[in-house]
């Protein structure tokens, strides 16, 4: 079965892209597939196929490649030279529940955009990505999703000379904040409306006869949810630039990303971020200082006190969605303000300890009413303070009606055994960069299913060991 294609963004703005074919690869292998996926967009075809589509050797029915124009803030700095330096916008598709999605190829070869740059992407940071994006949707964060990994024969220098790679991406939608910026900025008015009008009709219908101020407003609870799962998650994008936040709320591009091991508020994970713009515990109030840059960007469409109203929604929004989420970590059926307290002091004291983020909140589920300690009490340090904030918590549980197993079932159910540790990802890579992609499979298999207990897979469940805690990440990619 062909992809259904209805590529409106290549009809509807021809002065933000260029449209260019792919500089394919001669000789593509299929790496990975997400099949699930690929069932649900209706693509069939044997591996050699899928990998000459999205290898760049083969046109694709139904495809009309582009890259698009944007700007963006990149740390704080205006950059109005942006765009898809190697990356195409192959079309928009239809899956079989009629619901549209991009997709993207990352690595086709440098277009208009390229800066200089080669346009190529590194089987490395392809696999980084490819692997996050599917981490994140099956934890249930908003995000992109990876649909393919093609690898070639093609050599890329970086660092190092590296395998180069393509990525499939499939994305609801592939319009930026960044995308506005430029329209802005460039005083394209008609084309700053279109886009606008363009995400409304394709996503959010039910806006679409109302005034624009509710366009903002939406996005601006969008994003907040997006930065509370990364927060509840422990997600650290590592380059929050306004080129890479999503319309929709979605996670998107993935490049230095980390997930917490220790619970370091202050993490940076990448090592080019000298000034900690971008930190862990920074990516609330970039959210919002992004959602300023595109307040301006939607200020000829929308009146200035409407905009400040909606930015002003933001907070209230992002902690309402946090603690819903750690609420249901902590298995607590209906947190209200009076737990926000319980949760921040659990979070110091695991920050005090040095405490693997995603394992302390997974034992959780242990604690059983009526008992006057937690067993989890043993991997603590100061087991006095742990033992302290027990009672509070084991107070907290009687009050609801829920049963220790429902409870337990619900706990573990939301915070995930599994996590995409940075030392898991790269010995995926560096078995991959031998020949050897059994690994990678495995790992990916794995994410597919977070949280539940599968036999033989206990070291994946584990603390990472200490060096592979400071692998540092860089946006080379």
């Amino acid at each position: 079965m062909a992809l259904m294609f209805d590529n409106r963004f290549a009809r509807d703005f021809p002065s933000l892209y260029s449209a260019q074919a792919p500089a394919g690869f001669d000789t593509p292998e299929l790496l990975l597939l997400n099949e699930p996926l690929a069932t649900q967009f209706g693509l069939a075809g044997q591996p050699q196929q899928l990998a000459d589509w999205f290898g760049g050797k083969a046109d694709l029915p139904g495809a009309q490649p582009l890259a698009q124009k944007y700007a963006g803030h990149q740390f704080g700095v205006y950059n109005p030279f942006l765009g898809d330096g190697r990356g195409l916008l192959l079309g928009e598709i239809k899956d079989n529940q009629g619901q549209f999605w991009d997709l993207h190829l990352k690595g086709a070869g440098p277009t208009p955009y390229a800066r200089g740059g080669d346009g190529r992407a590194v089987l490395r940071s392809s696999i980084r990505e490819f692997l996050a994006s599917e981490a994140l949707f099956h934890l249930g964060v908003p995000t992109t999703r990876a649909l393919c990994l093609v690898a070639g024969e093609l050599p890329v220098q970086r660092e190092r000379v590296e395998r180069g790679a393509m990525l499939t991406r499939a994305a609801r939608s592939h319009i930026r904040f960044g995308h506005f910026e430029h329209c802005f900025h460039k005083g394209l008015v008609e084309e700053l409306k279109g886009l606008k009008q363009y995400v409304v009709e394709r996503h959010w219908p039910d806006l679409a006869d109302q005034p624009d101020k509710l366009f903002f407003e939406r996005v601006v609870h969008k994003t907040a949810q997006m930065i509370a799962y990364w927060q509840a998650y422990g997600f650290a994008h590592g380059v929050m630039n306004t080129d890479n936040f999503s319309i929709l709320g979605d996670t998107f591009d993935f490049g230095p990303y980390g997930f917490l091991d220790d619970y370091q508020p202050g993490l940076i994970c990448n090592h080019s971020d000298h000034s900690g713009r971008y930190a862990f515990d920074a990516q609330p109030s970039i959210a919002l200082w992004n959602l300023n840059c595109l307040a301006m960007a939607l200020s000829p469409l929308i009146a200035s006190d409407d905009l400040v109203a909606a930015l002003k929604q933001f907070q209230p929004a992002l902690a309402g969605h946090y603690l819903k989420l750690m609420g249901k970590r902590l298995g607590l059926e209906k947190a209200g303000q009076d737990d926000v307290e319980l949760i921040n002091n659990l979070l110091a004291m695991l920050a005090d300890e040095g405490q693997d983020y995603s394992l302390a909140l997974r034992w959780l589920s242990q604690a059983q009413k009526g008992d006057s300690l937690i067993p989890c009490r043993d991997h603590y340090v100061d087991r006095a303070r742990f033992d302290a904030w027990g009672q509070q918590y084991l107070k907290r549980l009687s009050e609801q009606d829920l049963t220790d197993e429902d409870r337990r079932q619900a706990m573990d159910g939301v915070n995930p055994l599994y996590v995409l540790r940075n030392y898991l990802a790269q010995n995926a890579i560096a078995a991959s960069e031998q020949g050897d992609h059994s690994e990678l499979r495995h790992l990916y298999q794995l994410l597919q299913n977070p949280f539940t207990q599968q036999p033989g897979m206990d070291d994946y469940a584990k603390r990472p060991p200490d060096w592979g805690k400071h692998l540092e990440v860089s946006c080379s990619s």
